[in-house]
């Protein structure tokens, strides 16, 4: 290499050696982010950058930069059940048979139904089935049978006559 080249060399390795050393000092870090630690000494313009400000029981800490990610992605509209035709506890629109000479009927307190459902009562004579909100219900009697179809939501009591009692059950219909 040429005298004259190797002095070009220099001033472009000086140039960018100094554009370097001076543009690490001429950052400043954000304020939410403490100061790195530096190789060279620290100047007037590193000194007087703003520090982090300091947790205090009172207030948060300051952000770490992006937000939190949430539960459940955005746009993504919350999906419900669909409505099933018997909870559990209830029924359905179903036909439930109640032979009273094989059934304990005073265990029997309570039945919950869905409306269009039928109660059929099997081995008792006609009109001894009662219920006390004839409105909600449709009542028939055949051949030792009584099919009670509630056809309206609400409570309805139905009495049934056994062995000289009268047993209660309270229906619920949704």
């Amino acid at each position: 290499m040429s005298p004259a080249s190797l002095r070009r060399l220099a001033v472009v390795l000086a140039a960018t050696v100094g554009v370097a050393a001076c543009g690490a000092e001429a950052v400043s870090p954000l304020p939410v982010q403490p100061p790195g630690p530096t190789p060279s000494t620290p100047t007037p313009s590193a000194i007087s950058a703003t520090p982090a400000p300091a947790a205090s029981p009172s207030r948060p800490p300051p952000p770490s930069g992006r937000p939190p990610a949430p539960s459940k992605p955005w746009g993504t509209p919350r999906t419900t059940p669909p409505p099933t035709p018997a909870t559990p506890a209830c029924l359905g629109a179903v036909r439930y048979d109640l032979p009273l000479a094989e059934t304990e009927i005073e265990l029997l307190r309570s039945l919950c139904f869905a409306t269009g459902a039928v109660l059929r009562i099997q081995g008792i004579g006609p009109g001894l089935v009662t219920v006390d909100r004839p409105e909600l219900v449709s009542q028939q009697y055949e051949a030792g049978v009584v099919d009670v179809r509630f056809v309206r939501p609400g409570t309805v009591a139905v009495t049934i006559p056994k062995e000289g009692r009268e047993h209660t059950i309270t229906v619920v219909i949704h």
